[in-house]
């Protein structure tokens, strides 16, 4: 079996993971396990020594984001073989790989390949439309190298990051915006079910500020444009943000 876990408020990191997934797995299905939700059970969360698992993670400022973390730990493997990625927004993914590369070890997954990939950042208009044809292509074809290191019997014995992480137990917690709701608002419930810390009140409005982590899944979703950050503060952020990443960063493979 084949199986594609990956968190993913935004997608992005789905579609990298699903698109490595589907070409290691050849003429076969893939399982798609998407835990961003916290109250996902999924079908299956053990995996033997000849199963494959790609494992997708967003970088949040520079580590794995803490609730992807603990979703991780519901899989566990023996000795399975696995590809980790992590998708970051063009700054860098600093720590976030070796992370996710030692967490999916603790959990029994042996990692054959890794990657970091650049998608479209969650603030600003940074690499808008990332991961685009380009970028799946080298995915498929980073798949292909894989799938011969599997075939071959080849690990990784490391890849790129620090130990200890540099930025210790602050890492991966999210941002500090907080979405606001406009009166376009229907009260339609999309965001409350979608949200992947639950921060988000039955009256569509409330938000928890210690539960939010600014991953803007709401804004991305809702269906009228009423979640927004339409507040100069931000925008001016995001402006000086986006100027600062403008120059395009390359997806990054290790095998």
């Amino acid at each position: 079996m084949t199986a594609a876990i990956y968190f993913s408020p935004t997608y992005t990191s789905k579609k990298g993971a699903e698109a490595i997934a589907a070409k290691m797995a050849g003429d076969g299905e893939i399982l798609s396990i998407d835990v961003t939700k916290k109250d996902v059970c999924p079908e299956k969360t053990e995996f033997d020594s000849d199963d494959l698992v790609v494992f997708g993670a967003p970088v949040y400022g520079g580590r794995l984001y803490r609730g992807c973390r603990e979703r991780f730990r519901r899989f566990v493997g023996k000795g399975t073989p696995c590809v980790i990625t992590v998708t970051y927004g063009n700054r860098h993914y600093d720590d976030a790989l070796i992370e996710l590369f030692d967490l999916v070890r603790e959990q029994g997954f042996r990692p054959l390949a890794a990657a970091a990939l650049v998608g479209q950042h969650t603030y600003g208009h940074i690499q808008v439309g990332r991961p685009d044809e380009t970028d799946l292509a080298e995915d498929r074809d980073f798949a292909l190298r894989a799938a011969q290191n599997l075939e071959d019997g080849v690990f990784l014995e490391t890849v790129p990051g620090n130990r200890p992480y540099v930025k210790g137990d602050e890492g991966g917690k999210g941002g500090n915006f907080r979405p606001l709701t406009s009166e376009a608002c229907t009260g339609c419930g999309l965001c409350v079910r979608e949200c992947p810390e639950g921060a988000i009140g039955e009256d569509c409005r409330t938000i928890d500020p210690e539960a939010c982590i600014s991953c803007f899944r709401c804004i991305r979703i809702c269906p009228t444009g009423a979640k927004n950050m339409d507040v100069p503060a931000y925008q001016e952020f995001a402006e000086e943000f986006s100027r600062k990443l403008s120059q395009p960063r390359k997806n990054e493979y290790f095998l």
